[in-house]
């Protein structure tokens, strides 16, 4: 049938609804999709929740690795779906279908942030592998999730049963919080070697197991007043504080720059007031409120978080406190 046929045919349609009085604008029309309140989820999942990595100060166990590659000589470096052999089998009671996490530890964390020694060290999550053939001494396993490459000889754990803190209406967030008085610590860095934090990054706190941390609790991230510019080092010169200069030489009201900074004294006969000067003898909990995390793993001496929300930038160094 030829197009000028068709749209012929479906301008007498359109001619014959209007003459039984059905307009074009009663056509029926869709539903409108009703609005609902946000349901209780998970606050993290994927990545953030089984790739967040931590820091532990116990040993850990280096029995069981990835021993070859299916693709080995083509390749060195794996990832999702590619086939991989650890060097597990029926001897350690691997079954088709067990699931196995992927780590890497790095190095021995070293921070000028935290005034705690033996902090551990950090351990990357890679992905996580599927066992889909078992033989006596090795087992063939699947990547089914990747969240960097995987190389020969990283070591295979059980994946740990971690269950994501529920998402919760929160109240507005408050830049000019005061001090909770419980536990502080520091950001001693953050995944990916980032240094400038905002939401869902993943970062590591100096607060612990021995700290009374637990999975779930709700951090407060903060610095002093006067800290966090990454570029003006110099607080101690005055504003202001400039040679006379400015007006003219003829006729100048004075022997003082007109951007000159304000003198101490009812009779400005004092010495000048510099930054550093006016901030003395105020209340050292003044604080910049910058950002809320969540804990999604503790060890012995370091937790791992989630940032949740910011009210600018956050850098490692800055301060965390349990809310």
């Amino acid at each position: 049938m030829s197009f000028q046929k068709l749209t012929r045919i479906a301008l007498l349609n359109i001619v014959t609804l209007g003459c039984a009085g059905i307009g074009l604008s009663q056509v029926a029309q869709p539903a409108p999709i009703m609005q609902t309140p946000r349901q209780m989820s998970e606050l993290v999942s994927g990545n953030n929740l089984y790739c967040a990595g931590f820091i532990q100060s116990g040993p850990i166990s280096t029995a069981n690795k990835i021993i070859g590659g299916q693709d080995e000589a083509d390749k060195f470096t794996y990832a999702q779906n590619d086939f991989l052999y650890i060097n597990m089998g029926h001897n350690k009671g691997v079954s088709v279908g067990d699931t196995f996490s992927v780590v890497r530890p790095r190095a021995q964390v070293k921070s000028k942030w935290s005034n705690k020694s033996g902090l551990g060290f950090y351990v990357q999550e890679l992905g996580a592998l599927e066992v889909v053939d078992v033989k006596g001494e090795v087992s063939v396993v699947r990547v089914k999730t990747s969240c960097d490459l995987i190389l020969l000889g990283d070591l295979v754990h059980l994946v740990p049963n971690r269950v994501s803190p529920p998402f919760e209406i929160r109240p507005p967030f408050n830049r000019f919080g005061g001090p909770s008085g419980k536990a502080t610590g520091r950001i001693l860095m953050a995944r990916d070697g980032a240094e400038t934090l905002t939401k869902n990054f993943i970062a590591y706190v100096d607060l612990g197991a021995e700290d009374n941390v637990r999975v779930g609790d709700r951090l407060t991230v903060f610095r002093p007043l006067n800290k966090g510019n990454l570029f003006n080092k110099n607080e101690h010169e005055s504003v202001s504080a400039r040679d006379y200069g400015f007006e003219s030489e003829v006729y100048k009201g004075g022997r003082f720059s007109n951007q000159a900074p304000r003198k101490e004294g009812e009779r400005a006969e004092g010495k000048e007031v510099t930054t550093a000067r006016a901030k003395a003898g105020r209340p050292a909990y003044l604080r910049k409120v910058v950002g809320e995390a969540v804990v999604l793993n503790v060890k012995e001496k370091t937790a791992t978080i989630v940032i949740t929300r910011t009210g600018q930038e956050i850098h490692t160094g800055d301060w965390v406190e349990i809310q």
